[in-house]
């Protein structure tokens, strides 16, 4: 009896959870086009005027899609600059063909394909945290595509202890799955605005935040996985990585906040920038986690101040 009573909860849970996925995306439906890439298919959503300079190209970070960067430093900064915001593989309405394709290597190798189907030679980047590591990684290894780089309390050093255990257990074969087709749609509908709310601190959430992001869209299951292997294989990829940031030439601004509680500036922002030949460090006293939504207008103008830089600078090499 107590055997059949689980088949029948998971299959209930499982019902509710394939509604979900329904109602979820219909509230949240795509808003830009689809790009092809090896391993991928890319959502970017590309605003803004096409004759404005350098465009500017925005990668989100774990748990997220591009409208958080959208809302409101993406929509800011396309009034005047030709804007490219993505979905990274397997979040929003991007999909990877293999849920291991999660680290930054290979994510950069995709992200450059598809801007040069866009016929993007030469953008200033702008990362926000997980993509901190991928940023990086795409000057590291395709400095070409790299005009400046404005990073968001980045990740970019491995850290003690690991991404939560939940994490760990989505991203293992079997139960992992199990899990993410039944329990964590209808669990992640309870939890998802405290959890939005706490990556804010000191900062206060705006209203609407969860809907406006579409952070719903996590908790479909596909995502959710591919979100849990972004983590748990994270802290590898960054160790790999971190001993090569000195070979970054192009110019970059890092941004972060000292009481950031979800990714340390101490830990990351710092010895970062300490190793980049061409870094700006600007750390706020009372910052958090979520810079593009805190200080949106301080991000636009170091963006802008280091557009304003890089224009001359190739003018001159060419």
């Amino acid at each position: 009896m107590i055997m059949i009573s689980v088949v029948t909860a998971l299959a209930l849970l499982a019902l509710v959870t394939q509604a979900g996925i329904v109602a979820v995306q219909r509230a949240h439906p795509p808003q830009g086009r689809m790009i092809e890439v090896d391993g991928a298919t890319l959502h970017v959503v590309d605003i803004g005027p096409r004759d404005s300079g350098v465009p500017i190209v925005m990668l989100h970070g774990a748990s997220s899609n591009l409208e958080a960067m959208r809302r409101p430093l993406g929509d800011l900064l396309a009034s005047d600059h030709r804007i490219i915001l993505i979905d990274r593989p397997g979040h929003g309405w991007s999909t990877r063909a293999r849920r291991q394709d999660s680290t930054p290597e290979i994510q950069a190798r995709m992200v450059d394909e598809a801007l040069g189907k866009l016929g993007i030679d030469r953008a200033v980047f702008v990362v926000h945290s997980w993509s901190g590591a991928l940023g990086t990684r795409i000057a590291l290894d395709h400095a070409g595509r790299v005009a400046g780089l404005v990073m968001l309390a980045p990740v970019t050093h491995p850290w003690r202890g690991g991404v939560g255990r939940y994490n760990e257990i989505i991203a293992t074969p079997v139960i992992g799955p199990l899990l993410a087709y039944t329990v964590t749609l209808p669990l992640g509908y309870f939890v998802a605005e405290a959890g939005a709310r706490s990556v804010f601190l000191p900062q206060t959430m705006p209203d609407g935040f969860v809907k406006d992001s579409a952070t719903p869209l996590l908790l479909r299951p596909r995502e959710f996985i591919a979100n849990a292997y972004d983590l748990v294989t994270l802290k590898e990829a960054v160790a790999e990585q971190a001993p090569r940031y000195a070979e970054i030439v192009a110019p970059v601004t890092i941004i972060a906040g000292e009481p950031d509680k979800t990714v340390s500036t101490n830990i990351h922002a710092r010895p970062f920038a300490a190793m980049v030949p061409n870094a700006k460090l600007i750390v706020l006293p009372d910052l958090g986690h979520m810079v593009q939504n805190a200080v949106p207008n301080l991000v636009k103008a170091e963006i802008e101040t280091m557009i304003r830089q890089i224009v001359p600078a190739q003018a001159a090499a060419d």
